[in-house]
């Protein structure tokens, strides 16, 4: 049975940038269970969908979280999953405060953190991950990133083509 992805984040205002990590998952056939769930505001249950994620299918944890972004840091500590951190834009220093509680998390607890806002890349590396263990999936991977190649070589030839002027004016 293959494994799912279990996408937390701490208030609904995250959930437009969450999204993103159910967009490149959905792309790529892999299940995920998006999660209200406040490291602050509700512990226990944030404790226990961590703690609970294996034994419920789930191979890898994506959590975004702003500010303080004590979220991932808690779910990691629940659990034995790889968990991915997503800071999330906002605040007074547009997310630094959040990049750098994700990225700094005590030796032993890791979290693997992906750039502010870069939801889309948690749900990429979550499906790496899952590869490991998936050929369809990893297979699912490789034709993702010969469509990023096919995608950059027309852009290239359309620039040769028609030159930098044409290209931005378009």
């Amino acid at each position: 049975m293959a494994k799912k992805v279990l996408i937390l984040m701490g208030s609904d205002s995250d959930l437009k940038i969450m999204n993103e990590a159910a967009k490149a998952l959905t792309a790529l056939d892999v299940e995920t269970e998006m999660r209200i769930s406040s490291a602050h505001r509700v512990p226990d249950k944030t404790m226990g969908l961590a703690r609970e994620a294996k034994a419920n299918g789930f191979g890898a944890i994506i959590a975004g979280a702003g500010l303080a972004a004590h979220l991932p840091g808690v779910v990691a500590a629940c659990t034995t999953l790889p968990v991915i951190g997503v800071p999330i834009q906002g605040g007074a220093i547009q997310g630094l405060d959040a990049l750098y509680a994700i990225v700094q998390m005590p030796k032993g607890i890791p979290v693997a953190t992906v750039a502010i806002n870069g939801a889309f890349n948690a749900g990429l590396l979550a499906a790496q991950i899952l590869a490991t263990g998936d050929d369809a999936l990893a297979e699912r991977l490789l034709t993702y990133r010969e469509q990023l190649a096919t995608e950059v070589k027309a852009k290239d030839e359309k620039l040769q083509t028609i030159g930098v002027d044409a290209y931005l004016s378009n």
